[in-house]
């Protein structure tokens, strides 16, 4: 799978039920090359016409389940959130 596969996936967290949006990058590790962490930008400030305030920044370990149109995660949102 590609990453241009991936950001047309919403995200949802199961520990919510509520869509975080759509992946923007990832993280990963460049010794490895494995992938650690999905990046999906957070909410747009002022109905979507300003910049974001922050980005969720998902561990691949919280990653549960990827399918043909869902990313399923489960995280805590108040520890994920990174300010941009």
């Amino acid at each position: 799978m590609r990453l241009c596969d991936l950001r047309q996936k919403d995200v949802i967290n199961t520990c919510t039920c509520k869509s975080l949006g759509c992946p923007a990058d990832l993280e990963f590790d460049c010794k490895t090359g494995c992938i650690t962490a999905i990046i999906v930008p957070g909410p747009a400030r002022l109905c979507n016409l300003l910049a974001r305030d922050n980005e969720f920044v998902i561990p691949w370990a919280c990653v549960q389940q990827i399918g043909e149109d869902i990313i399923l995660v489960e995280i805590n949102e108040e520890k994920c959130t990174k300010k941009c």
